[in-house]
């Protein structure tokens, strides 16, 4: 037995061990690239209507018990006004709710739109919440669409059955990621959903700073997001260069000898001369015992990343529950 299996909790009931849904790539193509787009546009205004936060935690959704959320966003002019937005993934459709009653719901169903459609309706219904937003209309970094949101006609097919598949998924994941996050005791994110790059990721921290000018970095954006050593995790539904959803770890800065150490499970790859582990989800479903490959897959690879960046690994380790029950 590995050092990370002898750390994972003993398995549960059987009963809570669920049968993870299929998720095809080409499957669900459309479908995944036009949720992709309303989370966009959902996402900026999420950003425009939101506090700044370091490492730009003001930016991604979370998941609710039907689907994804903004958490609360803020009128700037008046501070007695807040809505959220929650995108619903079990009855498919969009709704823009105010802290004063205020329900404000898409007129059409998902099935049935197109990115001009989703554009307007949701600045629409956050308009009728209170609140004028003004967005920067365009998609972020997605190679098969750049046209303006406003300008896009095109007919978008939206399967309600492949949504679904993916939110059980989606729920499953995060709440084994939860279960995750509370073995450590540092500095870490919440989980959280980046529109942008479309995957639920949680990140741990040292604590230490990284000596890099943020001229440095590849992205400007990055410096940000890596001031500090981190290692994070994720689940990712795939695209062109990788088409097929799959489970990740990276270590940043990247240590000397990271890809040398052991995994649970799945392995490491190169990803433009940085080394990611990497669990493919089909993997997982095959597994016995899919909640245990995964909590193993993610303690080997934090391990993995602790042990070459020299963290202090007991140092940030939360306490065993007896700890709790005789102090």
């Amino acid at each position: 037995m590995s050092e990370a299996d002898d750390r994972l909790p003993q398995p549960l009931t059987n009963s809570w061990t669920p049968v993870l849904p299929p998720l095809e790539f080409a499957a669900w193509t459309e479908t995944r690239e036009t949720l992709h787009l309303l989370c966009q546009i959902v996402g900026k205004v999420r950003m425009a209507l939101t506090p700044r936060r370091n490492h730009w935690w003001h930016v991604p959704f979370y998941v609710t018990p039907r689907g994804l959320t903004t958490g609360t966003l803020y009128e700037p002019n008046d501070p007695l006004l807040s809505l959220d937005i929650e995108i619903d993934l079990l009855e498919p459709g969009i709704e823009v709710r105010n802290n004063r009653g205020g329900m404000f719901d898409v007129a059409a169903p998902l099935d049935q739109m197109d990115c001009k459609w989703m554009f307007r309706e949701v600045t629409d219904a956050v308009s009728a919440a209170g609140v004028d937003v003004d967005l920067l209309g365009t998609p972020y970094d997605l190679p098969w669409c750049t046209t303006p949101f406003a300008q896009n006609e095109d007919r978008r097919t939206f399967d309600l059955g492949a949504a679904a598949r993916y939110f059980r998924a989606l729920s499953w994941v995060e709440r084994t990621f939860q279960e995750f996050r509370g073995d450590f005791l540092g500095k870490q994110t919440p989980v959280h959903m980046f529109w942008h790059s479309f995957d639920l990721a949680l990140t741990r921290f040292s604590g230490k700073a990284v000596d890099k000018k943020p001229s440095e970095f590849r992205n400007p954006r990055d410096a940000e997001a890596y001031s500090h050593e981190v290692i994070s995790f994720g689940f990712w539904p795939g695209d062109a260069n990788y088409p097929q959803a799959a489970f990740y770890s990276y270590t940043a800065p990247e240590p000397d000898g990271l890809a040398s150490e052991p995994l649970s499970a799945g392995g490491w790859f190169d990803v433009g001369g940085s080394h990611m582990a990497r669990l493919d989800y089909a993997e997982l479903r095959q597994a016995e015992d899919p909640r245990r490959m995964l909590l193993g897959f993610l303690e080997s690879a934090y391990l993995a990343g602790a042990k070459r960046a020299g963290w202090d690994v007991e140092a940030l380790r939360v306490p065993p529950e007896e700890y709790f029950e005789t102090a």
